[in-house]
């Protein structure tokens, strides 16, 4: 199982960035986590637009799905240019009807999933966890039966993650603050809490995604460090992570 970011930064992308993105590959096999802004145009460094076999949405703030029209649009124009219609299935929750109808288009088809199930997408299994957000948000365990990630997308601490990500290969966090701030009211975590769940789930490595773009990144990592002792890292467009 091979991960590659597509896009880390929080709320908004820094120039020459993207937002919440990630490329999942397991033998011919592309998903793409979230799709955020940018993240089209920094897909495309690593993946053509129609090599994506499916994508897997956590919820519906512009940070994570700013970029689904316009997937659609390219999936559209390139139907005009080959004659070929191809339909890319784009899972999301139905909790915000309005969000989930947006999934659907002439070349996309939105497939709603139960939160409560396990999602058979590809090569890949996928559990859900109700995350501590504003609106509706779950992040994600998938496996391809030998390797995990854990993404948490946007939420605040919870120690329910301790369980949901047990042992996990890889656990992708939300640190969107640094460890004097407290994000639990915008439904963020910092890089103490990411680093907690790391900890106590015993995860492989810690990899800090949805950064802020402000003040030195290198240090979110030096303060999860104090509590994790595992491997840390800092999410970057292009990092890559196999398993």
């Amino acid at each position: 199982m091979k991960l590659t970011v597509i896009g880390q930064w929080g709320g908004y992308p820094a120039p020459g960035g993207a937002t919440s993105a990630y490329l999942i590959e397991k033998d011919d096999f592309t998903l793409l986590v979230d799709a955020g802004s940018g993240s089209l145009s920094k897909l495309q460094e690593y993946k053509a637009a129609m090599d994506l076999d499916a994508v897997v949405i956590s919820h519906y703030h512009a940070d994570h799905i700013a970029d689904i029209g316009v997937l659609q649009y390219a999936w559209l124009v390139n139907s005009y240019v080959t004659g070929e219609k191809k339909i890319l299935p784009i899972y999301g929750h139905t909790e915000d009807k309005k969000g989930f109808e947006g999934l659907t288009h002439k070349c996309t088809e939105g497939i709603a999933y139960d939160p409560d199930e396990q999602l058979g997408i590809g090569p890949f299994h996928v559990t859900f966890q109700k995350t501590v957000h504003p609106v509706p948000c779950y992040g994600m365990r998938i496996s391809d039966g030998s390797s995990t990630i854990v993404y948490t997308a946007d939420t605040a601490f919870s120690k329910s993650w301790y369980e949901f990500a047990k042992n996990t290969d890889l656990l992708i966090t939300d640190c969107n603050f640094y460890a004097n701030q407290d994000g639990s009211k915008a439904g963020h975590m910092n890089s103490l809490d990411g680093a907690a769940i790391a900890k106590e789930a015993n995860a492989g490595e810690l990899l800090l995604s949805h950064l802020p773009q402000y003040g030195n990144n290198n240090q979110l990592v030096e303060e999860a460090r104090q509590i994790f002792t595992g491997k840390v890292r800092l999410a970057h467009d292009g990092f890559t992570w196999v398993k």
